[in-house]
């Protein structure tokens, strides 16, 4: 079992009792574990697909058409009513030709033995004089192409075994229809299919973050929004795009903007997140380095942490990315390169303080390493500033990684971005759809961060009372 000091329960009973930092944080956490999985609320995959009682998984394992019964390799789009109904086996009927009243139309069956055809099937206004006199030539020599059974020899057996061996290459097998079709042929989209039962559980919204529809119900992908209005020359209402499963309706490119936002927002606190840790981590061995050894190696780190502090982190981003392929790995490592600096500033002067203090010089004194005497003695007392300011620099690593994607410096598409759909409502003022809840779920987001911060600092503050 953990065992608790009693300072640091004190402190955590003071940060409970400051309800609007305990209540942001419940109200943050809550959100960030329900958008954690953001596959199982958005996707275009069903989280569990059945076919006559056979389950399938799609948003877990990726399937082919062939797992269905189908013919090609790919990943099917079970958002298209064309698969679904097909998979259903409700394949929409084909369009009839109608023949023209110039050809004449063969009555036999299709079954029927033999299959002839003469030129007296066609009318003479379909030739010209030159190929009609070629056709009736022929046709005085034989009146008919007739090709039947008793064409063939006896001794040839009932069977007829063909090899691949009997081709050669670009040579086709004529099938009668009267023949039954292969499983292959069966198994073909186009081909009809016996009725099957099919089951789907869908997540609850139907798309993902990059999924670009091909059909509306509204006729309108692109811009949808999710209320009606007026079509351009007014003359009538475009339906809400609530028809078509858009909840808060669609960016420029047709794509979701809820499903964006859901993902956008777990981007946004992992990487912030990610951020702050790291950039605690290497702060906390440079600043503790300095701090503890002083003399040459503090006065040559700080310079160094000058010059480095006064490169723009702008500026190293834009270079980078000339010559570099732009990724969110990138991105992070190009961000840490800066995001240590504020906090080795604060644990360079706990570190300072510290190595003078009697417990230290008892340590030093024992024969005990310098390492252990960092790690076990000095860092465990100077981990307020540290627990102080991470909410802090979450939001610090949110607002350059939105900052970033605003400026289309940041994470490339289609990866979903609050930054990228604050410059799609910018370039769509019209859009009030995409500006406003994105700009809610930042500015909220953002303040609620700052509440737990000012709790945390609030209850690790020695001159406060509890």
């Amino acid at each position: 079992m953990i065992q608790i000091n009693k300072d640091l329960q004190i402190k955590l009973r003071k940060f409970r009792n400051d309800r609007r930092a305990f209540y942001s944080m419940l109200i943050l956490l809550a959100a960030f574990l329900i958008t954690l999985p953001a596959e199982l609320l958005c996707n275009v995959r069903p989280i569990l697909l059945v076919v006559d009682g056979k389950p399938y998984f799609p948003i877990v394992f990726t399937y082919t058409e062939q797992d269905f019964g189908g013919t090609r390799p790919v990943e099917p789009d079970y958002k298209s009513n064309e698969f679904m109904n097909w998979l259903r086996g409700e394949t929409p009927p084909q369009p009839k030709v109608q023949p023209t009243a110039d050809v004449k139309t063969s009555e036999s069956p299709v079954g029927d033995e033999n299959l002839e055809l003469a030129v007296d099937d066609f009318n003479e206004k379909d030739f010209d004089p030159a190929l009609l006199r070629t056709l009736n030539e022929i046709h005085e020599e034989d009146s008919g192409l007739s090709l039947g059974l008793g064409d063939f020899e006896e001794d040839m057996g009932n069977s007829l075994d063909l090899g691949l061996g009997d081709f050669e290459e670009g040579d086709t097998l004529g099938l009668n229809a009267s023949q039954p079709k292969t499983m292959e042929a069966q198994a073909s989209p186009d081909a009809p299919r016996q009725p099957h039962d099919v089951w789907a559980l869908w997540p609850a919204v139907r798309y993902d973050y990059k999924y670009i529809p091909t059909e509306s119900s509204t006729g309108r992908v692109a811009l949808a929004a999710p209320y009606e209005e007026p079509s351009v020359d007014g003359s009538r209402l475009i339906p809400s795009s609530w028809e078509d499963g858009h909840y808060l309706g669609t960016d420029d490119r047709g794509r979701d903007v809820l499903a964006r936002l859901i993902y956008g927002f777990r981007i946004s606190m992992i990487f912030g997140i990610s951020l702050a840790i790291t950039g605690t981590i290497i702060g906390c061995l440079l600043g503790g380095v300095q701090g503890f050894f002083g003399g040459w190696i503090d006065l040559i780190g700080q310079r160094m942490t000058e010059i480095w502090g006064s490169i723009p982190r702008l500026y190293i981003l834009i270079i980078l990315s000339a010559f570099l392929v732009p990724s969110s790995l990138l991105l992070f490592a190009i961000l840490n390169l800066t995001a240590w600096m504020g906090i080795a500033a604060y644990i360079r002067a706990e570190f300072l303080k510290g190595r003078n203090l009697e417990y230290v010089k008892a340590a030093r004194a024992l024969g005990v390493s310098n390492p252990s005497i960092m790690r076990r003695h000095i860092l465990p007392n100077s981990l307020t500033p540290v627990i102080t300011f991470f909410p802090f620099e979450v939001t610090a690593g949110i607002l350059a990684l939105v900052s970033l994607d605003y400026l289309n410096l940041g994470v490339p598409s289609p990866a979903p971005s609050i930054g990228e759909l604050l410059a799609q409502g910018k370039n769509n003022l019209q859009a009030i759809w995409i500006l406003l809840p994105t700009f809610l779920l930042l500015t909220t987001t953002l303040t609620l961060l700052t509440f737990v911060g000012d709790g945390i600092r609030n209850a690790f503050d020695p001159r406060k009372a509890e």
